[in-house]
């Protein structure tokens, strides 16, 4: 299947995004960062092909222990940790401990900069930024930051004064971040979502075509507890109109062995199979995850993270794509067995009317956006800055 959304002769060709200006140095070097869940690196790995037919050199600074390390490595790219801390919204004894954490980080963080010498630093949230983009400043670097959410995070809160550039997702975003310096580029969306194939993705879990519509449940990377118990409860109700994969997250397979049903953990390479498989989707309301629905134009029903178990960002997300007709929202403290089934049943039943306005949809190409957000920064940089 042709991709359709980010090939990479257009950056460069097509859309008239600029190159860098031809000064006889060597390739510009961008460091990366961002981290604590995979909707905090993806979007960093779907600007890599770009980035390098650019002309960028790419390094990558995250946590230690974080689940951005795997993400990262299996990319290929240098991978750098350090020491990060949790800032929390609420008390808690380890708040006390993590500044020092957060400190060691800071240091690792120009140690690390300074031996790299980037031109431009890129950061995709999470705490891990703090450290770095701070570091940045204190390096005279300059970085740009993406919030994918309609409000930012604590994160990016702290970090956005150190930030040349700030990127964001949604118009909404544009009300609450400084005018001089915000820019709407869109979420940076995998390129490879759009090579999926559906029989090879049916094949993948053992379904033959031609049978019951897929539904394929997600609660991200690590799981959504909430969201599994609901639906293995409402199973036999689900299995007599679909079958059912599910994504469950590490450490929450259930074992259940029912025909039409399959689970796995995670995944990575064969995701865009999988989705091409899928005829709609459950999942959380993270920023990263529902645009690439809109972007495939997968029918869906959004379960943000609730505001005791979050900041409220993707109760937010969630009602912004409700409102816009591409999702249904089922909130968490609303949702048992016979609620979740009704809504997926209605949402099956009215699949082509959400196709049809997502189709419609002009989505702002968040590849391009942002890599022309970092070209145009830093080709005002002299070039080893730092």
């Amino acid at each position: 299947m042709q991709n359709k959304f980010y090939i990479m002769d257009y950056i460069s060709r097509k859309r008239g995004i600029p190159q860098f200006h031809d000064t006889g140095d060597t390739m510009k070097k961008i460091i990366l960062t961002g981290g604590g869940t995979a909707g905090h690196v993806i979007p960093n790995l779907a600007l890599l092909p770009a980035l390098k037919d650019a002309g960028f050199e790419v390094s990558y600074i995250g946590s230690r222990d974080g689940i951005e390390r795997g993400l990262v490595e299996a990319a290929g790219l240098p991978y750098h940790g350090i020491s990060s801390g949790k800032l929390r919204r609420y008390f808690d004894v380890k708040n006390f401990t993590d500044i020092f954490r957060v400190a060691k980080g800071l240091s690792d963080s120009v140690k690390i900069i300074k031996k790299i010498k980037p031109d431009i630093i890129f950061s995709k949230g999470g705490f891990v930024v703090v450290p770095v983009i701070t570091a940045a400043r204190l390096c005279g670097v300059k970085s740009i930051i993406h919030e994918s959410d309609i409000t930012p995070g604590l994160a990016n809160r702290l970090a956005m004064p150190f930030a040349s550039k700030i990127c964001v997702s949604f118009p909404e975003t544009l009300g609450f971040l400084p005018q001089n310096k915000t820019v709407l580029t869109g979420t940076p969306i995998r390129r490879t979502l759009a090579n999926g194939d559906r029989l090879y993705g049916l094949k993948l879990v053992g379904f033959e075509p031609g049978g019951k519509p897929v539904l394929l449940v997600t609660g991200g990377s690590q799981g959504a507890a909430a969201i599994n118990a609901c639906v293995r409860e409402a199973l036999p109700s689900l299995l007599e109109k679909f079958r059912v994969i599910h994504l469950c997250g590490k450490g929450h397979l259930s074992g259940i062995n029912s025909p039409g049903y399959v689970e796995f953990e995670y995944l990575t390479d064969t995701m865009p199979d999988i989705l091409a498989a899928a005829e709609i989707v459950i999942s959380r309301a993270g920023a990263n995850t529902i645009f690439e629905m809109l972007a495939l134009k997968k029918p869906n029903l959004l379960i943000p993270l609730p505001k005791g178990k979050s900041r409220g960002d993707q109760i937010q997300n969630a009602e912004s794509f409700e409102k816009q007709g591409f999702s249904v929202v089922l909130h968490e403290e609303k949702m048992n067995p016979q609620k979740l089934f009704s809504e997926v049943l209605n949402l099956y039943n009215s699949r082509e009317s959400y196709k049809k306005t997502m189709q419609s949809h002009q989505l702002t190409d968040g590849v391009a956006g942002v890599l022309n957000v970092i070209l145009d920064t830093a080709n005002n940089i002299p070039h080893n800055q730092g």
